[in-house]
């Protein structure tokens, strides 16, 4: 039984998809080539779970590139053949070589290890971090980001990268 006042973590993760597609929705369309592609993105999905695949869905609906990217490749196949032709699945680095925007939905613990593996990929990348420190999945570095701010470490984690981090509804109960 949720306790009066709790955050609800079903609405938190609904808001917060929902921040995800409105931040994306906003960035800029400079630097596109030719007419026929101006709205159209290439967008790499780091972390295809309910979150990455939901939304790499619905921009893949929306006629934008998507490549999708996790640590079970087959899946990512399996996805992006069932969302069409304008989705693939790659590698995570494929995936952050593919996108002129990229959108990390994983563990927040994996988040060192990518920024390590992918750092010459992301300089000057807009990344969409949907990412949550949670202390009891990933250790000592969700307690850093609790304490410091997730956006700020984040950055740190991801060098180079232009993070945007959806905001978080307060817990205040109704």
């Amino acid at each position: 039984m949720k306790r009066p006042g709790a955050p609800d973590p079903h609405r938190r993760r609904l808001l917060q998809v929902a921040a995800a597609a409105a931040a994306l929705g906003t960035l800029p369309l400079a630097g596109r080539s030719t007419p026929a592609q101006a709205g159209k993105m290439k967008i790499g999905v780091i972390g295809s779970g309910n979150v990455g695949s939901v939304l790499g869905r619905v921009w893949a609906e929306a006629g934008h590139e998507v490549m999708f990217s996790s640590r079970h490749l087959e899946d990512d196949r399996k996805l992006a053949a069932g969302i069409g032709p304008s989705a693939r699945a790659g590698t995570p680095r494929e995936a952050a070589g593919f996108g002129e925007v990229l959108l990390f939905a994983v563990p927040y613990g994996a988040l060192p290890e990518l920024g390590r593996t992918l750092s010459d990929l992301l300089d000057g990348k807009v990344v969409i971090d949907a990412c949550n420190p949670f202390p009891h999945r990933d250790g000592q570095i969700a307690v850093r980001a609790s304490e410091e701010g997730a956006g700020a470490v984040s950055a740190e984690l991801l060098p180079g990268a232009r993070i945007v981090r959806p905001a978080m509804p307060s817990a205040r109960p109704a």
